[in-house]
């Protein structure tokens, strides 16, 4: 049975964050995108716990529902949906004379593991109820540690391993090696989380990390975000628990964790090199000719994922990684954002126009949750539904897309048609819906 588990993700609770994010309307999204485990985000924040042990129970071992799911409320299907206690905890702390910001992922096997580790970041004197994502001032070393004395079976997995300012490799503040982070205890971290702005093959090209898994999550801020990085797996049906994940992660069990879904990293907002006032971005070896500063104002350039993961790699990238579906070097899926081909289908800007809204339900209550269009429908199962976006589909399936690499915080551009080539809507669609348009969820 596939089982795809977006485990990253915040509650309403977190700074920057949408209010939309509540554990009904959560598991609503997850239908519509296919996500079948869910983190359930920022345990440690006093309200948001609160809510987690009033409204979930335990189905499965480690595993949560709602009483009732908000689709059974309303005489739907449940579908299955889980979740998982998760968090990630932000650290900021002095090693070897620098100061390090390190984003790490935290998964616990039950409410009493919770209300524990809650219990030591008060001793620590933590301000929980500030942010969904604390700020602690912990070593990371120290903090597993402590961790595990409390429940060998937490997972601690460092997130978006990469980002240049809060990460275990970030160009800003991090460090060279799992071990140089985490010491006595790197053998207990099992995984890292690439982040939105690398995929699997740039970060084989590190030998280094050959014995850990790379997971993928979407580190959504909104509802709408959910699924657009993924981990994939083949479980039993029955067999789907929190111990299995453990189990699947400290073994590498390849059988069972097959692939991840991932952004093309160019999405990413770190991708490449820039300076994101002057609207300068461009890639490593140009950043090298100009002395890492912005040829534009002469302010340092932030150093992007691509430059770090060049910085510490021993060994070449695959190529042409894009042009197979999946990578036969570390099994993933690159994907674009449905509710994105679709407006780049249209040829407007912005994903949350009322157009692109219409245009996405149509088509999941045609043909099913977001992964199966993305994944498994056939192309021209979706252009009976709309030409554009079955063709669209299409063209990522096969890598023929364009992407104006993100940077300095900047969302990357993708681009599937030229004005030219653009397949037109039928009037009879577009007379259909609303031209009124929304704000969009990534920059131009």
């Amino acid at each position: 049975m596939r089982v795809i588990t977006d485990w990253h993700v915040h509650s309403k609770y977190s700074r920057a964050c949408s209010q939309q994010l509540t554990l009904e309307n959560n598991a609503l999204w997850c239908e519509k995108k296919g996500v079948n485990i869910l983190g359930t985000a920022d345990f440690t924040h006093p309200k948001w716990f609160s809510e987690i042990e009033e409204k979930l129970e335990e189905v499965e071992q480690g595993m949560f529902s709602l009483h009732q799911s908000p689709s059974l409320a309303s005489g739907g299907r449940d579908g299955g949906m889980r979740y998982m206690l998760t968090t990630e905890l932000s650290q900021i702390y002095s090693r070897g004379g620098k100061t390090r910001r390190i984003h790490n992922l935290i998964f616990a096997p039950s409410i009493d593991t919770v209300r524990k580790i809650i219990a030591m970041l008060e001793r620590r004197g933590c301000n929980l109820s500030a942010d969904g994502r604390p700020i602690i001032g912990v070593d990371s070393e120290e903090l597993a540690k402590e961790l595990f004395a409390i429940d060998e079976k937490i997972l601690l997995i460092p997130a978006h391993a990469w980002t240049p300012w809060f990460s275990v490799f970030g160009s800003k503040s991090g460090f060279d090696s799992i071990e140089e982070c985490f010491g006595s205890m790197a053998d207990r971290i099992y995984a890292i989380e690439t982040g939105l702005s690398s995929d699997p093959a740039m970060n084989r090209t590190l030998s280094a990390l050959d014995d850990l898994f790379l997971i993928s999550n979407s580190d959504a801020h909104s509802p709408h975000n959910f699924g657009r990085e993924a981990n994939v797996f083949e479980i039993p049906e029955g067999e789907v628990t929190y111990d299995e994940f453990f189990r699947i992660l400290r073994e590498h069990d390849t059988s069972r964790f097959v692939s991840t879904i991932e952004f093309f990293p160019e999405e990413g907002k770190y991708h490449y090199d820039g300076h994101a006032d002057c609207q300068f971005f461009c890639a490593p070896a140009e950043t090298k000719k100009l002395g890492n500063k912005c040829p534009k104002c002469g302010k340092a350039l932030t150093i992007g994922v691509l430059n770090r993961v060049s910085e510490l790699d021993d060994r070449p990238i695959q190529s042409a990684v894009h042009s197979q579906f999946p990578s036969p070097i570390s099994q993933f899926y690159s994907i674009v954002p449905l509710e994105i081909l679709i407006a780049d289908s249209l040829g407007i800007r912005t994903v949350s126009s009322k157009k692109v809204q219409a245009i996405y339900e149509e088509l999941i209550t045609k043909l099913g949750n977001e992964f199966s269009i993305l994944l498994d429908v056939p192309a021209d199962e979706i252009r009976k539904v709309h030409p554009t976006v079955g063709e669209a589909i299409e063209r990522v399936r096969a890598g023929k897309l364009r992407i104006r690499p993100g940077y300095d915080g900047v969302y990357g551009k993708v681009q599937v048609f030229s004005d030219t080539d653009r397949i037109r809507v039928p009037k009879q669609v577009l007379n259909k819906i609303s031209l009124v348009h929304g704000r969009g969820d990534f920059r131009n």
